[in-house]
């Protein structure tokens, strides 16, 4: 006897669905710590994923970024909040969770060309532009690149001129005093050097000021002169090309003492010597504005006046009379320079 068996269509149900299971069994959650128990901290030097702080109670702590910051989120100078082994004691290492908002920041391009903001320090009451009377040359548009920079974000500029005892300084830089800049005269080996730090020193006094300058301009000297302790590694300046050899690697806040007290009266910012200062960030209005002694007049030009017209207001500044007035001249040639470099294109900040 032969048996038939008929096939009938089976029908699925929910049951028959297969459910990949996810790559983690851990639940997800919207909610974030309140770090409730997190301390302030000043940054006093960032290096390779590593932050250095210190409390107001003077504890030194090594830290690492919380992920969700961003690698370059935090610079020297930032108030950041931080959790974890806060004792400071060797080997151990907390985190940053969070960066205080910034009061001001000193940013730069690596140059005119270039489409990435990096902010180099934060939170600083004055920007000290140390140049030398020579070797290398003191640089008008450099000078006027980190003036812009500060005017912009309102931090107080100083002029520093080292080795006045070498050489005599440039006319140009008595110049900036007409600004309202003050300028400091410090001598390298003669009779006057010590009088020379006091007076930069009462410059510095309770304050956070960040020193820049070309390499070899002496920032390092004058840190190692006022800061006993800072160790910082100086060099000396190419005969050949004139430039300086980049003896700090990286930002770094150094505790200025007072000399009656022996104890902490402000921050001095040491910063790389750099050969370039890319404005790229910075709008051309607020680059004009930035010289205020043309900012006034340049107002009163036609609205699309990119004030290299011959018909621009500020020739007529620059020429009172129809004469050539030697400073102004070389201020509207300084602010037309810093405009001509500048590029259309849009700046980002880098993460």
């Amino acid at each position: 006897m032969e048996l038939t068996f008929t096939m009938t269509p089976r029908e699925y149900d929910e049951s028959d669905a297969r459910i990949r299971p996810s790559r983690s069994t851990r639940p997800r959650s919207k909610d974030r710590p309140s770090h409730s128990d997190a301390i302030l901290a000043l940054v006093t030097t960032v290096d390779r994923g590593r932050q250095t702080c210190i409390t107001d109670d003077g504890v030194i702590i090594t830290a690492m970024r919380a992920r969700e910051l961003g690698p370059k989120s935090v610079v020297v100078g930032d108030q950041v909040s931080i959790v974890g082994d806060i004792s400071g004691s060797e080997g151990s290492l907390a985190r940053i969770v969070a960066v205080t908002e910034r009061r001001n920041s000193l940013s730069r391009t690596v140059d005119d060309a270039a489409q990435v903001e990096r902010t180099i320090v934060a939170n600083i009451d004055q920007l000290v532009i140390v140049v030398a009377a020579a070797n290398p040359e003191p640089r008008r548009g450099l000078i006027d690149r980190f003036l812009v920079s500060a005017f912009t974000e309102g931090i107080v500029p100083k002029i520093v001129v080292t080795k006045t005892d070498v050489t005599t300084v440039p006319e140009f830089l008595a110049e900036y005093a007409d600004l309202d800049i003050e300028i400091i005269h410090t001598a390298i080996k003669s009779e006057s050097r010590e009088k020379d730090l006091e007076k930069l020193h009462q410059v510095l006094d309770g304050k956070i000021s960040v020193l820049v300058g070309h390499s070899g301009v002496g920032k390092s000297t004058l840190i190692n002169a006022l800061v006993p302790d800072a160790d910082r590694m100086t060099g000396d300046v190419n005969a050949a090309t004139g430039r300086g050899r980049h003896t700090s690697s990286s930002a770094i806040a150094l505790p200025l003492m007072s000399s009656s007290t022996q104890l902490a009266d402000g921050w001095i910012i040491d910063t790389p010597g750099i050969r370039a200062f890319g404005l790229s960030h910075i709008d051309n209005q607020r680059i004009v504005d930035a010289f205020n002694d043309l900012s006034e007049v340049a107002a009163n030009c036609l609205s699309n006046c990119s004030h290299s017209e011959s018909s621009c207001k500020l020739d007529a500044w620059a020429a009172p009379g129809g004469t050539i007035n030697p400073h102004r001249s070389a201020r509207l040639a300084s602010l037309r320079s810093l405009l001509a470099v500048k590029e259309s294109a849009p700046v980002t900040t880098e993460d």
